[in-house]
């Protein structure tokens, strides 16, 4: 996927506070979202910290968001979604489940490396079966 396409997802953000809906942007360099009037951007969900507050890293939540992804088998297209936990405390924690197929696959808790926990994911698929599209790096 190009770096000047810009992805364009809907989510929930939850910490001690309570919870608010967030829109995320990714442009396949950087993540970005607003919090509670705060800007929080990075080069992964991870290393999401805020702009304008001192460089402040985002900690002590949770991030949710679904990703629409086309997964291909037999060389047919089908619609899948893919799941995404993100739990930022003192380490970083991601879990990511796809729903396709009338199943769900999940990655188990993969520290922060978004790649590794889709990585698992792909391999429980059946065989023959691919994602249909690359995902944002930045994710």
């Amino acid at each position: 996927m190009s770096s000047e396409s810009t992805e364009v997802w809907t989510g929930w953000y939850r910490d001690r506070s309570g919870a608010e809906a967030i829109v995320i942007t990714a442009d396949g360099s950087r993540v970005a979202t607003r919090i509670r009037g705060i800007e929080y951007a990075g080069a992964s969900f991870a290393a999401l910290s805020a702009a304008d507050e001192g460089g402040q890293a985002l900690t002590g939540c949770v991030l949710e968001w679904d990703l629409p992804l086309p997964v291909v088998a037999d060389g047919v297209t089908q619609h899948a979604t893919l799941s995404c936990l993100l739990t930022l405390g003192e380490r970083a924690d991601l879990s990511l489940t796809l729903h396709y197929g009338g199943a769900a696959f999940e990655s188990g808790i993969a520290g922060a490396d978004f790649e590794e926990a889709l990585g698992r994911v792909r391999r429980q698929l059946p065989p023959g079966t691919e994602f249909g599209r690359r995902l944002l790096q930045a994710a």
